[in-house]
Order: structure tokens, then sequence, then C-alpha cells
């Protein structure tokens, strides 16, 4: 049956809550429109164009009409596979090396910086229970929470419940890993039954979701005893939320940047060991920068996101904000896989080893990144000469940048999905409520983006392909680059393409904030990306540096 094809100048009129009526719709509108999107028509061409561009303009009202919430996904799914790729698929048992002597520490307020190894240890051994641990822990946060302006709600109940039970199995034998008993936090974008899911949005701070999101259960099912569910800047953007600005732990005059805001502050402060976060573009990377933390942003896929707020369908991820790469080895390892909830997820192995010889690895350097920092003792340069003391020799390669990465590409593809992920809060003018209103905040953004035309966000995906392939050429050169954590174009490329980073502190800078280096690895080899920043860690140890004004 033929059917006719209508040509749909997608969103190419101003948005308003109460749209003029179709027939008003003239062709010098149709006109001014397209110079919005770069082109130019006939009069011939507008006058074949008036009556579908009215025809369209009805439809859309009929589509605006029938809410679409949030949960709703796309019918089309980002991949980071190409034809052709292969992947190891089995799983080989991960050993985890807890330390049998560790102890309790004289001051106790130290118990705050242990690794989740040696946390472990004390659990497992019985030196301390879940239900203590928990609490030690909750108190933390009830101390430190409104100083941070990082925690949204304290989930006591589900924690002393969950580490009651974590005591319970233990008492009977049954040890589920390190994670067994060990408190936690939730960025506020994923769902618990029983508490408040807010996304950090004031439109959306009484909200509850009848739903337990799949790192949630992961995690419980670890024996994780979930603590805290922490501040995101709204629809995670930022460190803005509802009821103010998250801070930095190392200086409280400073954000600590976002969206993951309250996972990095809340984890580096000592609050909780660990905290999960998510990234669309920087979420994760940014805020472990700003605050010293040691975060994961892990292989686009790699984690189901069910249960947590969608802002970009093909660009977010889910990965744990720790205090070293061990520990975030240890969370990925609990969480990683699917439900099959989310389309996107898949389940590949994670064959972490710590002893596996790094010298065999082909670690690269971005060079291109490394010859714009002129200050060869800034801290981008000593954690090169870190790999050197270790007797590695680097491998100097030109990252892809700008022979391949000429426009927007990033800000086409967010802006087109977010606008509609969040389409009914611009639709109904409940955008007026978030807190930030200024021409870079998500109200006037989620507006402009409306006038994306479909062929260009389609076009736009279209040579993000074409990216993932030089980025496939690449890495036959290399298992692991080293890179300037905010060098060039690297994060929206990274981002883009769906390939894992590991962020983790180098020092401080001149303002006494922290400073940052970012691993690259292969699509699915978190493990060797985990294992590089091991080593990494075991040799310039800036990740046992605390916030002195967190450690009473």
């Amino acid at each position: 049956m033929l059917t006719k094809i209508k040509w749909l100048l997608v969103a190419a009129f101003p948005f308003c809550a109460k749209a003029q009526q179709t027939d008003t719709i003239s062709k010098q509108d149709i006109q001014t429109a397209a110079r919005v999107i770069a082109l130019d028509f006939t009069e011939p061409e507008l006058d074949s164009m008036l009556r579908d561009v009215r025809d369209n303009r009805r439809e859309y009202s009929k589509m605006q009409s029938l809410p679409l919430n949030n949960s709703v996904p796309m019918s089309l799914w980002q991949s980071p596979v190409l034809p052709g790729m292969q992947f190891n698929s089995k799983q080989l048992p991960v050993q985890w090396n807890i330390p049998a002597n560790v102890t309790m520490p004289k001051n106790k307020a130290d118990l705050a910086f242990y690794s989740l190894l040696q946390l472990a240890s004390l659990i497992k051994n019985k030196k301390i229970s879940s239900v203590e641990l928990t609490t030690f822990f909750i108190e933390r946060i009830r101390k430190y929470g409104d100083t941070l302006q990082c925690v949204i709600t304290v989930t006591e109940e589900i924690a002393m419940q969950q580490a009651k039970a974590a005591d319970a199995e233990l008492a009977k034998g049954k040890y589920r890993g390190p994670l067994h008993g060990i408190p936690y936090g939730l960025k506020d974008l994923f769902a618990v039954k029983g508490t408040k899911t807010t996304w950090g949005a004031t439109p959306y701070k009484e909200q509850t979701i009848d739903e337990d999101s799949y790192v949630y259960l992961k995690l419980k099912e670890a024996g994780a005893v979930l603590a805290a569910k922490f501040t995101l800047g709204a629809l995670a953007m930022g460190d803005w939320w509802y009821g103010g600005r998250t801070k930095n732990p190392w200086n409280l005059n400073f954000g600590s940047s976002g969206s993951s805001a309250g996972s990095a502050s809340a984890t580096v402060a000592g609050l909780v060991p660990f905290a999960i976060g998510t990234e669309t573009l920087g979420s994760i990377v940014s805020p472990s920068t700003a605050c010293g933390a040691t975060g994961l942003r892990p292989t686009f896929g790699s984690i189901s996101r069910s249960g947590g707020m969608t802002l970009s369908w093909s660009l977010d991820k889910v990965g744990p904000i720790c205090r070293s790469a061990e520990d975030a080895a240890v969370v990925f390892n609990y969480i990683h896989g699917t439900d099959g909830k989310d389309a996107s997820a898949v389940n590949m192995p994670f064959n972490y080893s710590i002893k596996k010889d790094i010298k065999k690895l082909r670690i690269g350097y971005a060079k291109n990144y490394f010859d714009r920092i002129k200050d060869t003792s800034a801290n981008e340069w000593k954690a090169l000469k870190a790999f050197e003391k270790m007797g590695i020799q680097l491998i100097p390669v030109i990252f892809p940048d700008s022979a391949v990465y000429n426009f927007d590409m990033v800000g086409i593809i967010i802006g087109a999905e977010s606008a509609a992920a969040f389409d009914q809060l611009t639709v109904t003018g409940l955008d007026d409520q978030l807190t930030r209103q200024n021409k870079n905040d998500w109200p006037n953004s989620f507006r402009t983006s409306r006038l994306i035309p479909a062929v260009e966000y389609i076009n736009a995906n279209r040579h993000r392909y074409l990216l993932m392939q030089k980025m496939q050429t690449f890495f036959e050169t290399v298992d692991v680059v080293i890179t300037p954590t905010f060098g060039g174009s690297q994060l929206a490329v990274t981002n883009l393409t769906g390939h894992p980073a590991l962020c983790m502190p180098t020092g401080f800078n001149q303002r006494k904030l922290p400073t940052s280096i970012s691993f690259i690895g292969k699509l699915y080899d978190e493990a060797t990306l985990l294992q590089v920043g091991a080593l990494f860690q075991q040799a310039t140890q800036w990740h046992e540096v605390h916030p002195p004004m967190f450690m009473q």
C-alpha cells in the first residue's frame, strides 16, 4: 500500500504553550523557520510545502496532547559495537585480596577513609558489625551532610534493615563478598521503593517511583547497605539543586561540580565508602576531578540504567565514584551487566586481576594534548613520569580530535534527546520552577533544542558512527591511553563512542584544589583500565590524601 511521505520540518517553529492555529502558518513563517536550520526554499517549493507543514503541525499538537513519562524509551538503541568487533565472552573467577590483619583504628574517625577491602576484612572477621559500621557512616552523613549540601535523603530505615540482615547472614556463615555489610550512597536519580527520587529538581522533589533500579538491586544482592541518596545538579546538570549548591570538600567556597555532585563530595569527605553516579557528558569525570575522587565511567551499556532518570538515551552511563581504582573495581564487579530492561545494556565479562604484568600492555599518552601543557612541572606531566619510574615505556599517540570532531556533535545529540526526555516539563511550563534559569541551563536548552531538525539529529549520529570507526582504528595501536582529563575534545569524543574512562587525583593546583588525570580504555575492557589505574595509584598515593576538615 502506498503511503504519502511528508517532509517534516520538525520543530522549526518557535515553541509556546499555546500554539497558533495551524491554518495561520504562512509561507513566510516557513521561510523564516528554514533560516534557523540553514535552508532556503524557492517560492514554488514553499507553495508545495505549505499544506503539509500545516498538516504536520496538527499532528504535532495531537502528539503533544499524549504525555510521555520520562521512563518511556526510544525504539532506536545505541551500541558502541561496530561490525566485525569481537570481544572475550568468558567470565573468569575474580579473586579479591581481602587482608586478614586489618584492625580497628585508634581514632575511630580514620575508619571513614578505610578502603573497601579493609572494611570488608573488618566485617568478614567480625571486628565490626554492619550495624555498627552503618551507624558510624550515618552519623557522619548527619554531621557533615548540611555542610556539604550533598544529601537529599538519609535512608536510615532501609540501611538498618539491610545491615541487620547482613549481620544475620554472616552469623550463619553466609558471606556475599567484599560489599557485604558495606554502606554506600546513590545519586538521587535512581528509584528505590519507599524513598523519594527527586532528580535534584523542584518539580520532582516530592516524587516517588514504585520501582527498584537495577543498580540498587545489584548492590542489595551483593550485601551492600544503602545509607543515603545524594544530590545531583537539577536534572543532571552541574552542582546546583533545589536545596542549594553542593560544596567541594577541599574548599567550601567552591562547588563540587556535577552532576554527580553529592556522590563525589560525600565519598571524598568520608561520608560513605563509595557512591554511584552517572555520566552523559562529564558528570562522573568532572566532580571526580573537582573533589579528588576516583571515578569510573564504564563502557556505554556496561550497566543497565533501568530505574534511573533518562537524560540522553544514547549517552547516559552508570558508574562508581570511589576513593581508589581498586575500590572502583570491586563495585563495578558487582553492578555490571543487565536485567533485560535497558536495550542498550549487555552482559560482558570483567576479568580483573592486579597481578597481570602491565609492562606487556601498550600504554600510550595523547601527545597532541600534552604538548599544549607548556609547564613541564604540571601534574599531568608528573603522571607520565610516574609510569617512567615504574619502568613502563609510554607510546606517544595522536588522539583523534579536530580532524574527526569538527562540529559540536555531542551538543546536537544531547540537546535533541534531553529536550525529548523532558518534553512535558517544557509543554506544561513546569520548567519555570527549576532553580537555575540562565541561558546555559536546562529550561533554555530544552526550548532551544526543539528547533533541532530531525534530519540534523540523525546526521549528527551518522557522523558519530564515523567517529566510532576512527576510535576503533586508534585502539588498534594501544590498550590504554593517558590524557589530560579535559584535553581537547576527548571528553566529547569518548562519551560519543562509549569508551570507558578512569579519572584519578594527581595532587593539587595553585588554589589548593584537586587535579586529575584520565585513562581511556578499550570497549568493555574496564579490567585492564582499572588494573593500570590501581598500579598508578600504588606508585603515586594521591588517592590517600583526604580533606582535613572531614578527618574528625
